[in-house]
């Protein structure tokens, strides 16, 4: 099975450690099929003179072809409209992919979009042009927020319910895609998976001694991007209101994004009790992991993030928001605490008692052992497989 992915999230030379679950699932799907990747790159006219605001001129630079980890990828560019397009999106995504996917009639079988708008609504259109099948898989706020927007969402009404297969990586994603127009016997539920090499039970100990962390105390750890919507800076905000007078708790955040310099000022107020280390590279990730004693992340709305299920897979407990595919994981009281959405206050109550409640690092991982990117591509690949029958 020949297999053309077009996704705006995948990593690239500039940003490498980008969405780490799609590159690692299409690489497990490429040891099972022919997989080859159309990661796009957002252009406009002068593109290169905003690259402080604008991804479309910080990656001016990427190269048009590349091999990440053994999987073929090109770097087509695609018009983007900043700020206002939405409602257009769609059909500038398709229009500048259309020169380069015409090239491949004949060379591949199936067309999976990965990111429901514009990608899935682009990959569907595209697809009928080249007479093969179009698979779209949703991811969260794909569908979460880009699709509640109007004309996404009236777009996405039309289009997604043509696809032949729509893959979702949660429950309460499925629903969403059946409110859209699509039936439930063509959704196929399709977890991601968790790299068991890298994330699995390490000591603590040891782990805080590798980044100068003392050895008692406590660490709540965030990973993500640095902004409002994943709740980043809510994590602060709740920390300082949980711990005004205990010092020997500490918050660290791994990742960068928008907000990472409110997030830095507000650690140079908190002095080193809180820690900005910006992204790193998952081995790394791991370590972080490993040293903490919970890790949190309250987004206002996600799919199933992967984040959660490394910690698990890392015997760490979460507390984290009742949002997305988040309950499905967090499935007992033993793994951690869910609170709403947006609720600083809730939030702090469950810092508190996280941050020093006893558990078995062992036990949390083997209550939240989910399956390995092996397991979750050849899932991917039963529905694109009966997308082709």
């Amino acid at each position: 099975m020949r297999v053309l992915v077009i996704t705006k999230i995948f990593p690239n030379a500039r940003e490498p450690l980008s969405c780490p679950f799609n590159r690692q699932q299409f690489a497990a799907l490429s040891r099972l099929c022919d997989v080859e990747v159309l990661a796009t790159i957002p252009w406009f006219p002068m593109a290169a003179a905003f690259g402080r605001w604008s991804a479309a001129g910080r990656l001016i630079d990427v190269p048009w072809h590349d091999v990440i980890d053994g999987v073929r990828v090109r770097h087509p560019r695609y018009l983007l409209v900043p700020k206002i397009g939405h409602s257009i999106a769609g059909y500038l995504y398709a229009g500048s992919l259309l020169p380069v996917v015409a090239r491949y009639r004949g060379r591949v079988d199936v067309i999976l979009g990965a990111w429901a708008y514009p990608d899935g609504y682009a990959s569907v259109l595209l697809a009928k042009l080249l007479g093969v099948p179009a698979v779209v898989k949703l991811h969260g706020s794909d569908v979460n927020v880009v699709a509640r927007l109007r004309g996404p969402r009236k777009h996405l009404e039309r289009v997604l319910p043509l696809a032949h297969r729509v893959v979702a990586v949660s429950k309460a994603l499925k629903e969403s895609a059946i409110e859209l127009g699509v039936e439930a016997d063509r959704i196929d539920l399709v977890r991601n998976g968790v790299d068991g090499e890298i994330f699995h039970v390490r000591d603590r100990a040891q782990a805080r001694a590798g980044f100068g962390l003392p050895k008692d105390g406590r660490v709540i750890l965030y990973v993500g991007t640095l902004s409002r919507p994943k709740g980043a800076m809510d994590a602060i905000s709740a920390f300082e209101q949980a711990t005004r007078h205990d010092d020997d708790v500490r918050l660290v955040l791994v990742g960068d994004g928008p907000g990472r310099g409110e997030c830095e000022a507000a650690a140079a107020r908190l002095g080193d009790r809180v820690l900005v280390v910006g992204a790193r590279p998952q081995r790394e990730v791991a370590l972080w992991m490993a040293a903490c004693d919970v890790l949190t992340l309250p987004s206002w709305n996600e799919g199933t993030p992967n984040v959660i299920l490394e910690a698990l897979a890392c015997g760490r407990r979460v507390v984290a928001t009742r949002v997305g595919g988040i309950p499905d994981v967090l499935s007992t009281p033993l793994l951690g605490e869910l609170v709403p959405p947006r609720d600083v206050d809730g939030l702090a109550g469950a810092f508190l008692r996280a941050a020093r409640a006893p558990y078995d690092p062992k036990e949390i991982a083997a209550l939240g052992a989910r399956g390995d990117w092996e397991e979750s591509a050849a899932k991917l690949r039963d529905s694109l497989q009966k997308a082709l029958e």
